[in-house]
């Protein structure tokens, strides 16, 4: 039941958001489509409470409660990145905005970028690793809380891989092309310098 709430919450997630996206800017209702987005949480909340209530009617833990955990993590440190996201772009390509601005790719911006990524990863894995405990210390001894227990250190595990992509950006900076470089000074100098007019101009 618990791994069919989480399928049906992910769907339910992009259908939100695709429905909030376009009522916005196809329809042009925008308090609507705010409170489209705004329904956004209401899926991990119910997703919590019916993993609460399926481990407080004798359910066994297993990896789907876990799965779950993990899943609201995400979704807790991700969800409202994502959304921004895709509304710049929903923005930009139904109502005529401004192109979003797109993340460094090089150099010192770059690993600032990847580090509040990481600061997202630990953000959501903190919640998960909170909803793990809380359910082991639910559970107490009248189960096997070894999946849970699993489920941590699978979390912990991707915070520090994520950690180390992180770093690297940091102590294996990016460096930016230097043909790109040379080309965009070319194209600084070229608006720089008048442009020609012909003899037809003159006249």
């Amino acid at each position: 039941m618990v791994v069919w709430l989480i399928a049906a919450c992910e769907i339910g997630f992009w259908v939100l958001l695709a429905l909030g996206l376009a009522v916005r800017y196809l329809l042009g209702w925008r308090r609507t489509g705010v409170v489209l987005l705004l329904c956004e949480p209401v899926l991990e909340l119910v997703l919590f409470a019916v993993t609460a209530i399926d481990l407080r009617d004798g359910a066994e833990p297993g990896w789907e409660h876990g799965l779950a955990a993990l899943y609201i993590g995400y979704t807790v440190a991700f969800g409202h990145y994502t959304i921004r996201w895709l509304d710049g772009h929903a923005a930009h390509r139904l109502a005529g905005g401004p192109p979003p601005p797109r993340p460094p790719r090089h150099g010192r911006a770059r690993a600032r970028h990847e580090a509040k990524l990481w600061l997202r990863t630990v953000f959501g894995g903190a919640v998960a690793l909170a909803l793990l405990e809380c359910a082991v210390r639910y559970v107490g001894d009248s189960g096997d809380v070894g999946s849970l227990r699993a489920f941590q250190w699978t979390t912990v595990r991707a915070v520090g891989i994520h950690g180390l992509i992180a770093l690297s950006y940091t102590v294996w900076p990016r460096r930016a092309p230097a043909g790109g470089h040379a080309e965009a000074q070319g194209r600084g100098a070229a608006k720089d310098r008048p442009a020609r007019t012909s003899a037809g101009d003159r006249r």
